[in-house]
This record gives C-alpha cells, sequence and structure tokens, in this order.
C-alpha cells in the first residue's frame, strides 16, 4: 500500500503557516517529520516549491519507500524518520500476533535492515538505527512485562519520539555555536538543503543562518541550485523565504564568478558522514565549492550534529557513496533533457577532504583543526554515529 497524501495535512494550516513550539519553546515554522502512535507524518519534499502537501506512512516499508524515493531526504531527517519506520514495525509486529518476543525480535531487524539499504551515505540512519536496537535489545533482555511486545512497542514509539526532540536541540545548539561566525551585512553561500527539512525541524547549515540572522542585521544567502535534484532552488529557496531571509538563487556553475567578485563572504553547508579526520562526505558539488572557497580565502564552514560523525571510518575513502539512477540526470521530472541514449554518473554525493574546511560547528561546540583530535573530543562529551 502507498503512504497516503494530504495536502496542508494536520489541524491549524501546513508547515509554513502553523509555528509550533519546539524544544525549548522555539518556534519551528517547518514539520518536516513527526512521529505518532500508528503513523509517521512527512512533509512532501517532492512536491515542493508548488505544493505544500503531507504523507502519511503506516508501515515501516512505506517509511523505506519515502527515504528511498526521497519524499524525505537529508541526512539527520533520515535518521529521525527510520526510528519513526522502527516504532511502526514494533506497533504492527505487537498487534498482528501472539505474544512472542521471539517474533518480535525478527520483525525488528527485518525492519531495521530494510531501512538501513535505503541509502548508504547518511550515517545518521545507522546511528538511529542502532539507538532503537539498543532499546528493544534492553526490554527484551528485561523480561517480564517489560518484554512482551506491546511494551515494547510503547518504549519504542518513545524513543523515536525522544529521537525526533533530541535532533531539534542539536540543530538549534549548532544554530547558536555557528551564528558567532557570521557578522554583520555577510553573504553565505549554502549548497543543496540543509536546513529544516533536511533535519527534524530546524537545520544544520540553514540553522546557522537562521540564529545568525536573528543576531545580525543585513545577513544574506547566496542558494546554488543544486543539481540533479534542485534541493537548492526548490527546499532552500522556499524555506527562506518562509523565513523571511534575502536570498538570491544562482545556478551551481556561478560560485566561483561571485567569490572571484567579492561577493561571497562564507561557504556553510551540511553533512551527511564525516570521517574521524575530519573528511565531509555531502552533496555531489560540495568538494566543487571547497577547493573555490581555498581559492579565494572565503571561509568554509561544515554544520552537522554529532550523529554525524563516524569515528570507525578513518578518512573520507572509506565512506560509500552512493549511485543514484542515472535518469535521474538525464531527465528531470520524467521530461527527458538530454539525448535518447545519452549515458550519464550520478553519484549523489562527493568528499572534501578536512584540509579544505575551516570549522566544523556541531552541538558542542566549534572544532577547528586539526579536527581528528577535536573530533574526538566532541565525542568524549557528545553522542557521535556508530
Amino acid at each position: 500500500m502507498r503512504a497516503q497524501h494530504t495536502k496542508n495535512g494536520r489541524p491549524g494550516g501546513g508547515a509554513a503557516a502553523d509555528a509550533h513550539q519546539g524544544p525549548g519553546g522555539s518556534r519551528l515554522r517547518v514539520r518536516t517529520v513527526e512521529i505518532r502512535p500508528g503513523e509517521v507524518v512527512l512533509i512532501d519534499q517532492l512536491a515542493l516549491p508548488h505544493e505544500e502537501r503531507y504523507v502519511t506512512c503506516r508501515t515501516w516499508r512505506e517509511v523505506a519507500d519515502r527515504i528511498r524515493d526521497m519524499t524525505v531526504r537529508g541526512a539527520p531527517a533520515i535518521g529521525v524518520t527510520a526510528a519513526g519506520g522502527v516504532a511502526l514495525a514494533a506497533a504492527e509486529a505487537a498487534a498482528a500476533g501472539p505474544d512472542d518476543p521471539g517474533a518480535l525480535r525478527a520483525a525488528l531487524e527485518q525492519a531495521a535492515a530494510g531501512l538501513s539499504a535505503t541509502r548508504p551515505t547518511a550515517v545518521n540512519l545507522r546511528w538511529a538505527l542502532d539507538e532503537m536496537r539498543s532499546v528493544w535489545e534492553a526490554a527484551l533482555a528485561a523480561g517480564g512485562a517489560a518484554s512482551r511486545p506491546a511494551a515494547v512497542a510503547d518504549a519504542l514509539l518513545l524513543r523515536a519520539q525522544a529521537i525526533h526532540d533530541d535532533d531539534v536541540d542539536r540543530c538549534l545548539r549548532i544554530g547558536g555555536h555557528g551564528a558567532g561566525l557570521l557578522r554583520a551585512g555577510d553573504r553565505i553561500l549554502t549548497h543543496c538543503n540543509a536546513g529544516a527539512l533536511a533535519t527534524a525541524g530546524y537545520g544544520t547549515a540553514l540553522g546557522v543562518v537562521r540564529s545568525a540572522a536573528a543576531r545580525h542585521p543585513g545577513i544574506s544567502v547566496w542558494v546554488d541550485e543544486t543539481r540533479p535534484w534542485l534541493q537548492g532552488a526548490r527546499l532552500t529557496a522556499w524555506e527562506l523565504q518562509v523565513e523571511g531571509i534575502p536570498y538570491r538563487l544562482i545556478s551551481d556553475n556561478m560560485a566561483g564568478h561571485f567569490m572571484r567578485r567579492g561577493e561571497i563572504d562564507g561557504v556553510v553547508v551540511g553533512a551527511d558522514r564525516i570521517a574521524a579526520d575530519g573528511d565531509v562526505a555531502n552533496k555531489i558539488g560540495t568538494y566543487s565549492l571547497s577547493v573555490l572557497a581555498r581559492e579565494h580565502g572565503v571561509p568554509f564552514y561544515v554544520a552537522a550534529p554529532l550523529s554525524t560523525v563516524d569515528l570507525a571510518t578513518e578518512t573520507g575513502d572509506g565512506i560509500p557513496i552512493e549511485e543514484r539512477d542515472p535518469a535521474e540526470v538525464t531527465t528531470f521530472r520524467g521530461e527527458r533533457i538530454a539525448p535518447e541514449g545519452a549515458e550519464a554518473r550520478h553519484p549523489a554525493f562527493d568528499v572534501t577532504p578536512a584540509a579544505g574546511v575551516t570549522a566544523i560547528v556541531t552541538e558542542v561546540g566549534v572544532l577547528r583543526p586539526p579536527f581528528g583530535p577535536a573530533l574526538a573530543g566532541a565525542c568524549a562529551l557528545g553522542r557521535c554515529g556508530p
């Protein structure tokens, strides 16, 4: 069964119109994912910016499909959504059958494996699944009433909702730390979408921009369109418009021109995985921006929660790079833009070496080179990825 679509499908209207309270009383205008009993509700990022609509998933398989087809995307948002998928799997297993902890464990392992296989580069996905696994393993090991499927399902729902709220809290702290790196009047370039739509509701790179814009007058943003999915043109521009932050959209190959003219004061991007040495995997095209920034003396900042840090991967060479369907390059929204028979490649991510990164902004503070010791120290303070 395909997940249900609804237009502006929640009480009080759509995400942009209905600001709501996040952790700590923050006002969140974009609801990327909500985890409720028996359902995971996602803003449909494939429909933006033309239509604001929501997808309701009621099984983990529907969640996996929506991660795979990029209805939901962005490393933190994928992790949060996958946690919600595990909660759905537990509820389904608890409702389906005998009071059998062994069958429940098998169902949860199947769901975790299926969700894990959806997108390989973002480490937040595996981190969230490991967090959920620790809950169900502890409950089943406890025995008694705590190990009954209904009780385990309740515990997993609470943990998934906590992962959601924790992500917003991390992003708020990232924004606060990163805002101190920017100044009044700065013109900031960003790539892809690392905003509220890529997280549980506040953003990493755009969280820094949002926090800076609240503190410093005159902050504006250069938005890379980000081919081939146009996450910058479709999503980042939409978010900035919702927030009332001035922006200008450019095609990806214009960034060097504006850097050379001195019209870009800094680059802030997100990350899908950060290796132990500080190498960063992010949306394809990020590496090119880092080279341009270094050539022109423009600071290049990466903003990401510690759940994106993978200390088990020594360098960026060990990060798996997802290759997506070449048709996503040769067509757009089903319409061919290249000749019939044209061959294409579509790596979804690239790796920026640590030497090209000025600083990494995390929820525990701003990390400076050498990144190996800085990341290890930060992970001792917070919860890093696997």
